[in-house]
């Protein structure tokens, strides 16, 4: 995640401790563990990463084996859960592990569509000790209804945050951007303002699940560019306004060098702060500052790495499959610096970006340490000529 309000105004985040703590000794990270605690899905996504299942499979882990799972995440550090699906809510113990999780000393988010979240529901999370729902909208109500394939879908989310702001829930909108609902991104800051929302993240796409059959409807590099562009500048109206809502952008890590590049010909006084920032940062954590379990306990790199698994949490503890270094991925992902190649190998912004997304480079080439596709930086901005 690339905190923009952070970089580039300066306003301080709830997890500037995980953005930018102490890295020096990268063996005793701990990740942040997303986990798809279920396939179900109420709503149809055209760009999900789960390609979730209106009628999926019967749960595959019950409640009490999945107590046990975050048992060993607790024994291991891990410092944040963020339960995903899916819908989480459709599983019927979502609230018994959300709890369970806080109780064991982690910080439990959440990812859901918000389609579910009623006013009873909201009340239950709060008591839960959730810390954050992050609830999904990818337009107004034409533009999202479309994406998310049910009409009604932006009424009943819309529904989920004004419910989980008056439980007094920190809310946040996630945005997922693409062709299809680029020049909806002023309404969505729009939305946040009028609705008092918290954060907003704008995930640029990954080519994975049902999300790489729209490789073609991502942005050109010029167009990401001009996006960001306008929600830098979306970003630092909302400072001056004095609005708090924070802004991030998501899963393309060459946003980092593009903020401080932009920031230096504006001679920002925040600039070289920023890059001691993004440094911190280190980029790209797929197989170490972040993983993912699935519905059916298998361990991935991210959450859209979904086809090659390094082992399941039924049969291995999670802590064990992530410390064991004979799977050669993972071992190669803790050094990727060392395989990237081309332009990523002898990019200057490298120890800032860690070779952005190898998921998306997969989808496109075939080679998980060709460049990532998404990198919209000209060669003369990474220093190759």
């Amino acid at each position: 995640m690339i905190d923009i309000s952070k970089l580039y105004c300066g306003v301080a985040g709830p997890s500037d401790h995980l953005r930018y703590g102490n890295r020096i000794k990268s063996q005793q990270r701990r990740p942040v563990v997303v986990w798809n605690i279920t396939r179900s899905c109420n709503l149809n996504c055209v760009h999900c990463y789960a390609d979730a299942k209106e009628k999926a499979d019967k749960e595959i882990i019950s409640t009490e084996t999945a107590k046990s799972i975050i048992d060993d995440l607790a024994d291991f550090r891990v410092p944040v859960i963020l339960f995903s699906g899916g819908e989480p809510l459709l599983r019927k113990d979502i609230i018994e592990l959300i709890t369970y999780s806080v109780k064991k000393g982690i910080r439990a988010v959440l990812s859901t569509n918000g389609t579910l979240i009623d006013q009873d529901t909201a009340k239950k999370l709060r008591d839960s000790g959730l810390s954050y729902a992050g609830i999904s909208l990818d337009g107004l109500e034409e533009i999202n209804d479309r994406f998310r394939g049910i009409n009604g879908a932006f009424k009943k989310a819309l529904s989920g945050i004004q419910h989980c702001k008056k439980a007094g829930i920190k809310v946040g909108i996630r945005f997922t951007i693409s062709r299809f609902n680029a020049k909806e991104v002023p309404k969505m800051f729009d939305l946040a303002k009028n609705e008092g929302v918290d954060r907003i993240c704008f995930y640029h796409l990954v080519y994975s699940g049902r999300g790489s059959s729209l490789i073609k409807e991502d942005l050109s590099h010029t167009e990401t560019r001009d996006v960001l562009d306008l929600i830098i500048d979306k970003t630092k109206e909302l400072y001056q306004l004095g609005i708090n809502t924070q802004v991030l952008t998501v899963d393309n890590h060459a946003d980092g060098p593009y903020i401080y590049m932009r920031m230096l010909k504006e001679k920002n006084p925040r600039a070289e702060e920023a890059l001691r920032l993004l440094r911190l940062n280190g980029g790209n954590s797929s197989g170490e500052g972040i993983g993912c379990i699935g519905w059916s306990g298998e361990v991935y790199a991210d959450q859209f790495w979904r086809h090659y698994s390094f082992g399941n949490v039924l049969k291995r503890p999670f802590s064990e499959i992530w410390t064991d270094l004979s799977d050669p991925l993972m071992a190669k992902l803790r050094q990727k610096k060392k395989y990237l190649k081309d332009r990523c190998s002898k990019c200057k912004w490298l120890d800032i970006c860690a070779g952005n997304f190898r998921v998306r480079a997969e989808a496109v080439t075939g080679d998980i340490w060709a460049p990532d596709p998404a990198c919209y930086l000209t060669d003369e901005e990474i220093g190759l000529c």
